[in-house]
């Protein structure tokens, strides 16, 4: 079984893709990725504009349903079992959507009620996460008033709330100064 999270099936991997397709209409977006990514490595994706990076992390997180081949992320089907990795895993993906009129603070214990934190830990929590990205002064304020970096860092700090057995993020550290991207990639590791 998989260590703490119930009845998961057995896996060296983190990620694994066979063949993985992606098409829109007539276009081959993702043709045949093959990966094997053993738990507890740091992975870069790396490829120039339109390669097809962004669209395999989509049907990693389960965003995008493939179009052919096969993907397991934390030893779960990403076609049938979506609900399972998505419970294993955080996502900080390049597309930001907060709620401007929530908090900081809120958006990050409705992260954490939603993926089943204990109350109990939740201040706690929101108080690390809030250190860790730099954003403590800031998380009783509306999102509405925070700059682009300060999103980013909220939005990473959602993905890691949960303490995700994976962590997705594209181009996590865009807009970060520094000291809050050192900040950031310690975390990761």
């Amino acid at each position: 079984p998989d260590p703490g999270h119930g009845d998961g099936p057995p896996d060296a991997s983190a990620v694994r893709a066979e063949g993985l397709v992606r098409t829109f209409g007539g276009l081959t977006a993702v043709d045949g990725v093959d990966l094997d990514i053993p738990r507890g490595e740091i992975y870069g994706f790396l490829g120039p504009n339109g390669a097809g990076k962004s669209t395999t992390v989509r049907m990693l997180c389960t965003l995008l349903a493939p179009s052919g081949g096969r993907a397991t992320v934390a030893g779960y089907d990403v076609a049938t079992q979506p609900g399972a990795v998505r419970l294993r895993i955080g996502a900080a993906l390049q597309e930001v959507a907060l709620d401007p009129k929530q908090t900081g603070a809120e958006l990050l214990r409705l992260q954490g009620v939603l993926y089943g934190l204990p109350k109990s830990a939740m201040t706690a929590r929101v108080a690390q996460l809030g250190e860790l990205i730099d954003l403590t002064d800031a998380l009783d304020r509306p999102i509405a008033t925070y700059s682009g970096g300060m999103r980013r860092r909220l939005d990473l700090a959602a993905a890691l709330v949960h303490n995700p057995d994976i962590l997705f993020l594209d181009e996590p550290t865009t807009g970060l100064d520094p000291v809050s991207r050192a900040s950031v990639w310690a975390e990761v590791r």
